[in-house]
């Protein structure tokens, strides 16, 4: 597979060895992404189009007459993602591995071949030479800096079974650790353009599937948008639990919905929401507890331990039930919620609003867990 460079115009280096884990310290250029940063996700993806479109810039085009959404210098930034594509052919790494290095490639420097960064960033990457990724000349060659990304990826404890935003910001420890997932569809597009322009890149078992949804749980139809504005406290007009619910994960969203419109109470123990005594209110995770409870289902106290519980689950594939963390860190989220069915969470917000149905748009989901 190392051929596949050469077909690129690249030269592949030899790996350094990284001598511990504390080395991956690769700091998100914050301030070079905070000027172009997009506020939500790019959901209108084509993937034919976006194949179209690469296919041209592979093909020699100038990049003025190709247009991909989320790519501002299509003639720089493409053929930078077909590096990263053919060095994760090389390296045998799976589909999903060359997606992750793509989203973050997209997070960190916009698929550009940096020469600055946050302190001692650069690259493609923003990989710092002082956190042990190699000397700035190394960084900066794009297929050094693609190799180091995978080897470092591939050494995180399941991986495969994270989100793409918990699978790079186990590599990466941004400060902005939910901003990959907002790149997850072009990533998975690009992907799948690159992979086909390589012999036997395109043989991923699921290579022709279409770009799962992302982490901020941010498909068309199925975010919760077609609702309109939810007036707090309230049922959305035409909301119903869906029929196919698990008779358990039914019984619990229907007890978190009697809930509604009681105030937030950090601490509150959710167990007399209505009654006199602010401490019986509710917080986020005391919410998801008795919930649970009442249908015979035990879960910890706090966001931080129920974010263990169950098993993790794609937000690409949550069902009614599934509690959903955001805030803080995948490892550590600070805040937690229901997921209803069709697009809505249920939660307990925080001090002076009452609980309530939001969409799952307006959430950034660190990760999922499935407790029944």
């Amino acid at each position: 597979m190392k051929a596949l460079a050469a077909g690129i115009g690249v030269v592949f280096l030899s790996p350094i060895l990284i001598a511990s884990t504390g080395m991956m310290m690769a700091s998100s250029a914050d301030a070079v992404q905070s000027s172009g940063s997009f506020s939500s996700c790019l959901t209108d993806i084509d993937t034919d189009k976006v194949a179209e479109q690469v296919t041209k810039i592979l093909d020699g085009a100038s990049g003025k007459n190709v247009h991909i959404k989320g790519l501002d210098l299509p003639a720089e930034q493409v053929p930078n993602a077909q590096t990263i594509v053919a060095a994760g052919l090389s390296l045998d790494v799976p589909k999903k591995g060359q997606i992750v290095a793509l989203a973050t490639a997209m997070q960190e420097s916009r698929l550009r071949n940096l020469n600055y960064g946050d302190r001692d960033s650069l690259g493609l990457f923003q990989q710092r030479p002082s956190q042990g990724w190699g000397s700035a000349q190394q960084i900066r060659d794009p297929v050094y800096a693609s190799e180091q990304f995978y080897k470092h990826l591939l050494k995180v404890s399941g991986w495969q079974q994270m989100t793409v935003t918990q699978a790079a910001q186990a590599v990466q420890k941004s400060g902005l650790p939910d901003a990959y997932a907002q790149w997850e569809n072009l990533a998975t597009a690009l992907q799948v353009a690159i992979a086909k322009t390589f012999p036997g890149g395109g043989k991923d078992a699921d290579q022709g599937k279409q770009p799962s949804t992302s982490t901020t749980g941010c498909t068309p139809g199925q975010d919760g948008s077609g609702f309109g504005r939810i007036p707090e406290g309230s049922v959305p007009k035409g909301y119903a639990i869906p029929k196919n619910a698990d008779p358990k994960a039914r019984k619990a969203i229907e007890w978190a919905m009697h809930q509604l419109g009681t105030l937030y109470q950090w601490g509150g123990s959710c167990t007399n929401s209505h009654g006199p005594d602010p401490m019986g209110r509710c917080d986020c995770s005391s919410l998801m507890q008795q919930a649970y409870a009442h249908v015979g289902v035990t879960l910890t106290r706090t966001t931080y331990t129920q974010v263990n519980e169950g098993k993790a689950v794609s937000p690409a594939q949550l069902k009614p039930g599934d509690l959903i963390f955001s805030r803080g860190s995948a490892a550590r989220p600070e805040h937690v919620g229901m997921y209803m069915g069709k697009g809505l969470v249920i939660e307990a917000p925080r001090t002076t609003k009452p609980v309530r149905i939001t969409p799952l748009k307006d959430w950034t989901i660190l990760a999922a867990r499935r407790v029944l």
